[in-house]
């Protein structure tokens, strides 16, 4: 898949999530695309360190529950976000957990359809 397609669905879930989410707020459409660029790009940069500094911290507990990780990670990052952008506001880190879920769970389904759509 084209990251361009990638970054799409990605905004498309950052912008469901602000719709469906309270305390989960995106200015517009368009602030959703721009939350989305960063949030790749943080994930891109940070995530993987982030990744590996918490699975060593939880003495490698964290890369048996690789999955629980990412999401904590990717909340994390949410909050990175939060505090860098405009164009998003989350009220707490359980709200930035539950985005960082129903992220996830929008942009698979949303890939997964985009696949068998070809």
């Amino acid at each position: 898949m084209s990251m361009f397609l990638s970054w799409l669905i990605l905004s498309l879930s950052v912008w469901l999530t602000a719709a469906i989410l309270p305390g989960f707020e995106v200015s517009s459409f368009w602030g959703a695309i721009k939350v989305a660029a960063l949030f790749g790009l943080l994930n891109f940069f940070l995530g993987w360190l982030l990744f590996v500094l918490l699975g060593i911290a939880t003495l490698g507990i964290g890369f048996l529950l690789a999955f629980l990780l990412r999401w904590f990670v990717n909340a994390i990052l949410l909050k990175i976000t939060d505090a860098f952008s405009t164009s998003l506001r989350i009220k707490s880190f359980g709200t930035a957990l539950l985005g960082a879920f129903m992220m996830s769970a929008l942009g698979s389904l949303g890939e997964f359809a985009l696949r068998h759509l070809n």
